[in-house]
């Protein structure tokens, strides 16, 4: 063999030599190239770790849907100052609830509605100045409820119930002085969203908390005054704990009486309305005489504009 021959014959031998050392080294350059390749699938874990954070984040979302506050309404409202524990014993008082709207002269233009509702501030003056003479005492709706409830406070002989509804800011102007002069009391349903707006022609915060430090009667006439009959729960409760929890919140006590608006309401608005933790509710319907089986269907006796004090005064006196 020449030197060629075994010059070419080293060389294969040195290459394979080469490419056999080679192997295990490539190993390690392999797993370096992939080191980089796994280090964003850790990084993946991390993307999921926010993914997940936003599932929380809906919760609020659901807690604000007044399906999600149905479950935490009963919570909170036994928490608040508990109402009268009815005792047992079924009671009846003839205590006329009285039924007011507009204390205001109605404007040239208002229609058949305005003027039924509209009683003048020398027209309620009037009423309350006979029925003082008559031997008539103003007491609280929540005490009327109370002594239904559990017989006390004890109500005097001649108890009437002074109520308006929707907090008109003549409630305030005309209304609120009158009651204030007399030593009557009164109860004022009020649509708390319209108050909460500023709504032209309604009472403000304040104001109502300068009638309730004077011993003033604030209920729940809803949040916006809708039909209640046949709606779904979510919306009952958010009418019902929802204006209660806002009275709470603005004025710092709990109503605790509601007015379903209209009149209108069905079994399910009932059982809502108790469950917010209203001690009762009225209603629209004629009568004076109530019942301590019938706390959330209380009936009262709508005053008119068309109404004299003769009219009024036999009315307190109706054997309803």
């Amino acid at each position: 063999m020449n030197s060629n021959a075994y010059g070419l014959l080293f060389l294969a031998a040195w290459l394979l030599l080469t490419l056999g050392a080679c192997g295990p080294v490539a190993a390690p350059t392999m797993t370096a190239t992939w080191t980089p390749t796994q280090t964003p699938t850790v990084t993946s874990t991390p993307t999921n770790t926010p993914t997940d954070r936003p599932t929380p984040t809906i919760t609020p979302t659901a807690s604000a849907t007044p399906t999600a506050t149905t479950t935490p309404t009963l919570t909170p409202t036994a928490t608040v100052t508990p109402g009268p524990t009815p005792d047992g014993t079924v009671r009846t008082a003839n205590a006329p609830i009285l039924m007011y709207h507009y204390v205001s002269e109605p404007p040239a233009d208002a229609d058949i509605y305005r003027r039924d509702l509209s009683v003048t501030p020398a027209q309620l003056s009037a009423q309350i100045e006979a029925m003082a003479a008559a031997g008539f005492v103003s007491v609280r709706l929540s005490d009327l409820i109370s002594y239904l409830a559990t017989g006390q406070p004890v109500l005097p002989p001649k108890s009437v119930v002074l109520t308006f509804d929707d907090g008109y800011q003549d409630n305030f102007d005309h209304a609120f002085p009158l009651l204030k002069q007399a030593g009557f009391t009164a109860t004022f349903f009020v649509i708390t969203d319209f108050v909460d707006a500023g709504r032209p022609g309604y009472m403000t915060w304040d104001e109502l908390r300068a009638m309730h430090d004077a011993g003033m009667d604030i209920g729940s006439h809803s949040r916006n005054h809708p039909d209640l009959a046949g709606q779904p729960l979510d919306f009952l409760v958010w009418q019902a704990l929802g204006s209660r929890e806002m009275i709470e919140s603005r004025l710092g006590f709990t109503p605790r009486v509601f007015c379903y608006p209209s009149g209108r309401y069905d079994a399910l608005a009932m059982q809502v309305v108790q469950s917010a933790n209203f001690w009762g509710a009225v209603t629209v319907r004629q009568g004076a005489t109530h019942s301590s089986e019938h706390l959330f269907e209380l009936t009262r006796v709508r005053m008119r504009g068309s109404y004299s004090t003769a009219d009024v005064m036999r009315l307190l006196t109706t054997d309803w």
